[in-house]
C-alpha cells in the first residue's frame, strides 16, 4: 500500500471566489459561506486544471492508494487583516476538505492548516484545531513558522515560548504537525524558495531549543525533504562534535521528514541521512512536481518507482516509507477501517 502524507485540496471555484470577496471587503459583508454541491466537489477532484490530469486520476496513475489532504498553503494569507477573514477562509477550506473525505472515504483523510494571523497570539488557532480533530476527524495539521509571509518582520522562532500553548494542545490531542510555510510577499523570494528556507530555519531552531525537553511527545514533520538540512548536515553537526551539546544528527531523531523531492539523488540523500524509519512517503501531487520529465516520460512527482528501484533499501524499509510509518504516526488504523 502507498500512503501519501502530503497532499493539498482540490476545490470548486466558489471557494476561491469566497476568498476574493473577503479580501475585497475585509469582512464588511459578514462571514457568509461557500455553497457548493457534492457533485461540484467531486468534479473538482476530476478537473485537469493545469496538471494534465485530475487529482484522483493522477493518484491512480501514480498508484497512490491513500492521501492526506490539507489547504493549499500559498493561498492561506496569514499576514492579512482583519484576523476574522483569515479565520473564516480557513474554516471554509476545512469544511470543503471534510466533505471530500466523506465523498472519498477510501482515498482521503483531512489535515487542517492552523488559522494563524501575524501578530496575534497563537491561542487564536486552538478552537479550530479542536473542531477539526474532534468534530471533523482530521488526523494532522500544518503550522506556519512565518505568518508574516516573508514581508520583512520576523515571527518568534519555533523554540520560543510564544508557541507553547499550541504545543500543549498538540500533545493533549496527540496530533502530528507538519511545519509548512505559506505565501511570500517578497519579490526576491518565491513561495517555493520561502518554504525551503523556513523548513531549514525551523529545523535548526527547534533542535537548538528546549522544545523536545519540555514536550518529548511532540510529532513534527519537516516537508520537502527537510529543506537544506540533509545537504548541509555537516555545518550543523560540526559544532556539536566540539562539545556543544548533543549531536545534531541525534537530535534529528525527534523529527520526521517527508519525501516530497523529485529526483532520485535527492531522495537517496534524504533516506540515507535520516533513515527509512524517519521518512514518510509524500509527493504533493498534484502540485509543483506535476509535470512530465522528458528524460523518463513520467511525472516528476511520480516518485514511488524511484524508491522501489533503490536496491540498497530492504523490502521492510520500503514498506516503512510507503505505509507503516504513516499508519503509526497518524494512527490511521483507528481512522479508516481499510487499514
Amino acid at each position: 500500500m502507498i500512503i501519501d502524507v502530503h497532499g493539498h485540496m482540490s476545490a470548486p471555484a466558489e471557494l476561491w471566489a469566497y476568498k476574493a470577496v473577503q479580501l475585497a471587503g475585509r469582512g464588511a459583508h459578514g462571514r457568509g459561506k461557500v455553497t457548493v454541491s457534492d457533485d461540484q466537489i467531486r468534479e473538482s477532484y476530476k478537473a485537469k486544471e493545469t496538471f494534465g490530469a485530475g487529482h484522483v486520476d493522477l493518484l491512480d496513475k501514480h498508484q497512490t492508494d491513500f492521501q492526506l489532504i490539507s489547504p493549499r498553503p500559498f493561498q492561506m494569507m496569514h499576514s492579512e487583516r482583519p484576523a476574522k477573514i483569515v479565520q473564516w477562509f480557513h474554516e471554509e477550506c476545512h469544511n470543503i476538505i471534510h466533505r471530500a473525505t466523506q465523498l472519498y472515504p477510501d482515498r482521503f483523510a483531512g489535515v487542517l492548516m492552523l488559522p494563524q494571523v501575524a501578530g496575534e497570539p497563537i491561542n487564536i488557532v486552538l478552537p479550530e484545531l479542536e473542531r477539526c480533530v474532534k468534530e471533523l476527524g482530521f488526523v494532522g495539521c500544518l503550522v506556519n513558522s512565518d505568518p508574516y509571509e516573508n514581508s520583512g518582520k520576523e515571527a518568534p522562532g519555533m523554540g520560543d515560548r510564544y508557541w507553547y500553548p499550541l504545543y500543549e494542545k498538540l500533545v493533549e490531542l496527540d496530533v502530528p504537525v507538519m511545519l509548512h510555510g505559506v505565501g511570500s510577499k517578497s519579490e526576491r523570494t518565491s513561495y517555493s524558495t520561502h518554504f525551503i528556507n523556513e523548513e531549514t530555519l525551523t529545523t535548526v531552531h527547534l533542535l537548538q531549543s528546549k522544545v523536545f525537553d519540555d514536550f518529548p511527545t511532540l510529532k513534527f514533520i519537516i516537508p520537502h525533504g527537510g529543506g537544506a538540512i540533509p545537504y548541509q548536515l555537516g555545518r550543523f553537526e560540526a559544532p556539536t562534535l566540539r562539545g556543544h551539546g548533543k549531536r545534531f544528527s541525534e537530535r534529528m531523531k525527534n523529527l520526521w521528514f517527508d519525501t516530497t523531492l523529485y529526483t532520485p539523488l535527492a531522495l537517496e540523500l534524504l533516506i540515507k541521512t535520516v533513515g527509512a524509519d524517519r521518512c514518510l512517503f509524500a509527493t504533493e501531487c498534484p502540485g509543483t512536481g506535476s509535470a512530465t520529465n522528458p528524460a523518463t516520460g513520467r511525472y516528476l512527482d511520480d516518485i514511488a518507482p524511484m524508491i522501489k528501484g533503490f536496491d540498497w533499501l530492504s523490502a521492510a524499509d520500503k514498506k516503512l516509507i510507503f505505509e507503516d510509518n504513516a499508519k503509526k504516526l497518524f494512527k490511521l488504523d483507528k481512522v479508516k477501517a481499510r487499514f
